[in-house]
């Protein structure tokens, strides 16, 4: 296997792995309503200025289903929408305490599940590591900005 194609498949696999462990520990603290789905919703919606259209955009779905996500975690208490303050028709989303807190356990989990990897690399290559995919990453508002 060529060096592009063992990047992508090991991208994609360490990606998955991320996203089940996660997604695990967020249900085992006591967010079993949630989704893997969702916890891509909330990562934009916690960056601020979310609209549907904007998150239908982030997840790369039509407004339709960025809609029924929408309402699916407002009717959960997990999202609220506001009104827009420069269009009338749209509303910005934002994440409600229980929204807050499935995204604190989210941030703890994936704390959790990549220390196996930091302690592998060892903490140079780690954040050297970090430093890379940073440079790699899309723009976009939910890139780290450190």
């Amino acid at each position: 296997m060529d060096d592009a194609l063992a990047f992508s498949a090991l991208v994609l696999a360490l990606s998955g792995h991320l996203v089940q462990e996660i997604h695990t520990s967020v249900s085992q603290q006591g967010f079993e309503d949630l989704r893997p789905a969702h916890g891509f919703a909330f990562a934009r919606i916690s960056a601020g200025g979310a609209t549907t259209a904007d998150l239908a955009e982030h997840l790369g779905v039509t407004k339709q289903a960025a809609a029924q996500l929408v309402e699916e975690l407002v009717r959960k208490g997990y999202v609220e929408r506001h009104p827009h303050p420069h269009d009338a028709r749209a509303r910005l989303l934002g994440l409600t305490e229980t929204g807050w807190a499935a995204t604190c356990a989210a941030d703890q989990a994936a704390r959790a599940a990549v220390a196996p990897w930091r302690e592998v690399l060892g903490q140079a290559r780690f954040s050297e590591l970090v430093a890379d995919l940073t440079l790699l990453a899309p723009p976009g508002p939910i890139r780290p900005a450190w």
